[in-house]
């Protein structure tokens, strides 16, 4: 039997063997800048506050910065871990980080995400801040929770006197990563535990008591301090220097802000018991707590907490608004970087006039969520000043939160579609930002407590739904379209002050109404045409219930035109 091997084979080229060769795979979003190359939002600056326009474009190339991308995944893969006790046996209740955590807080506090708006002595800071966090939250936005709870905090702070050392902290940009007292540290964290099991988004069934435990002085002020006891069941950011808590005295809802290291030293009794495994925002700890003669400084009156709290609940809601206006920018920019640098059936797959379909659909979308987000921050700048832009807030901000969250899933999940199977694994971004989407429609108050939020402002002061529509009519009659779109608010309205059951169509009215108003005075006339040819009641364009459903008048000369308008330039 013959086994030598064949001459042929020992030479034979390696390349026959080769089955690996990469060919046609999509470029990375990196190496662009989300500011300078995102039309909408520079436009935004350039109107409202071009003092802020370095400060934005220096956080948007941090959004492109290949080694900013992999610090996001880092603290996405490595997930934060509760240390209940050190190795002596002592209680700590501490969370431990991944370093990339760090080093994203980090830049966070150092571009002012968390608090512009309470710093700058420009006009229009709520809006530079937006933009800030728009940008950040293309970032990473597990990092976003505690920037956005940093800067709803601040209104709680200037509020109580004896929280003045915590404002003035809270504006700091220097993050800091430990347990030292609020006068040692340049800058603070600050976390909130509203929730509990039985009452969710119900804070009048608070379970959590106080009791009266002293009075004294508090770096310079008065501060009453008050022991607490009972368990909250969503506390985000366990880790934090501080915590707005809310607990019953003589039966009565009241606002407490609770440090988690005493004036002496000591650490308050915050017993964390368990962190929470979520269906996204993993890289942020979110957890139970339990008080046990806990030790908080009352905030405002006894039995007004609610009331005190939902002083900050504007601001959280604009802060959700304008962050999954931002979240769905990026997936946005997902699916364009991948659809621009693939190729398929001859062409690159963003040529392809299906996909144009698709790109233009999401691309108006994307941008009617950041310009309606951002009416409510310039709403939040003025509403001291003028009576319309307060009465406006008022149902703007619960209707923004309620429809930018819930159209961001839908534009996360069109974005995957366009990426395919490479979208759904977790090395590529796509993965997180998928998971990620519908956090913000559950925080701060599901899609239907803001509804209801809308439809009680109406029915509380008539005067808001005056404001709605003052807000529109120096665009009526400008275009049949968006004027059928006034009437059919207007119509629904009614209705929804009379009956619940129509709030949620009433509220995704007053969305559309106001992106539509937003989108006629600084928008394009094809991003116009898109989304009233679709979004209006009297719409040609026979739009269907998924993204890439245009038709009848919108053509794909113009929608091509409006997914140029949307690329981010490098």
């Amino acid at each position: 039997m013959n086994t030598s091997i064949s001459p042929d084979i020992l030479t034979a080229s390696p390349d026959l063997y080769t089955t690996h060769k990469v060919v046609n795979q999509a470029l990375p979003a990196s190496g662009f800048n989300a500011f300078t190359g995102d039309a909408v939002i520079r436009a935004a600056i350039d109107r409202e506050a071009t003092w802020a326009a370095d400060r934005c474009k220096a956080l948007g190339a941090l959004v492109g910065d290949e080694n900013v991308q992999e610090l996001a995944r880092l603290a996405n893969r490595h997930t934060p871990e509760l240390k209940t006790h050190d190795r002596f046996g002592n209680r700590i209740d501490w969370v431990d980080f991944h370093p990339s955590w760090h080093e994203l807080m980090t830049l966070a506090w150092k571009h002012e995400v968390p608090n512009l708006a309470w710093r700058t002595t420009e006009k229009n800071g709520h809006f530079a801040r937006a933009v800030l966090s728009y940008l950040w939250n293309q970032v990473e936005q597990g990092t976003a929770c505690p920037t956005g709870m940093a800067y709803a905090s601040y209104a709680g702070f200037e509020a109580e006197p004896a929280l003045a050392i915590w404002a003035e902290k809270s504006k700091g940009t220097t993050y800091e990563f430990s347990r030292r007292e609020v006068s040692d540290k340049p800058s603070v964290v600050i976390g909130y535990a509203m929730t509990e099991k039985q009452g969710g988004s119900d804070l009048r069934e608070t379970q959590t008591i106080a009791h009266y435990a002293h009075s004294g002085d508090y770096h310079g002020a008065r501060a009453h301090w008050y022991e607490l006891t009972g368990h909250k069941w969503f506390c985000s950011v366990p880790q934090s220097d501080g915590f707005f808590t809310l607990a019953k005295v003589a039966g009565e809802v009241t606002c407490f802000f609770l440090p988690r290291t005493l004036p002496d030293g000591s650490y308050n009794r915050f017993f964390v018991q368990r962190l929470k495994d979520k269906a996204g925002n993993k890289s942020n700890a979110s957890s139970e707590v339990e008080y046990a003669g806990t030790l908080a400084i009352r905030v405002g009156e006894e039995g007004r907490g609610i009331r005190e709290i939902l002083s900050h609940a504007h601001l959280t809601r604009l802060d959700f608004a304008i962050g999954s206006a931002g979240l769905m920018r990026q997936s946005l920019t997902l699916a364009m970087q991948h659809t621009t640098t693939r190729n398929a059936f001859g062409t690159t797959i963003a040529d392809r006039p299906m996909m144009i379909n698709v790109l233009a659909d999401m691309a108006v979308e994307v941008e009617a969520a950041t310009l309606m987000a951002l009416r409510v921050a310039k709403a939040t700048d003025l509403m001291v000043t003028s009576e319309h832009e307060k009465l406006l807030a008022r149902v703007a901000t619960p209707t923004a939160k309620f429809f930018n969250c819930s159209r961001a899933p839908s534009i996360a999940y069109e974005a995957l579609q366009c990426q395919g199977g490479n979208g759904f694994i977790e090395e590529n971004p796509m993965a997180r930002l998928y998971r990620e989407s519908p956090l913000n429609s559950v925080w701060e108050g599901t899609a239907n407590m803001m509804c209801m939020d809308v439809r009680r402002a109406m029915i509380k002061d008539s005067r808001t739904i005056d404001a709605l529509f003052d807000e529109v009519k120096a665009l009526a009659g400008q275009d049949a379209r968006f004027d059928a779109l006034i009437q059919h608010t207007k119509r629904l309205v009614r209705e929804a002050v009379g009956d619940e059951f129509f709030a949620r169509p009433m509220t995704e009215a007053v969305a559309r109404v106001l992106q539509g108003a937003e989108l006629l005075r600084h928008s394009t006339q094809e991003v116009v045409d898109v989304f009233l040819n679709t979004r209006s009641p009297s719409a040609s364009g026979a739009w269907g219930s998924h993204y890439g459903t245009l038709a009848g008048s919108v053509t794909q000369a113009a929608a091509q035109k409006v997914v140029r308008r949307a690329m981010v330039a490098k």
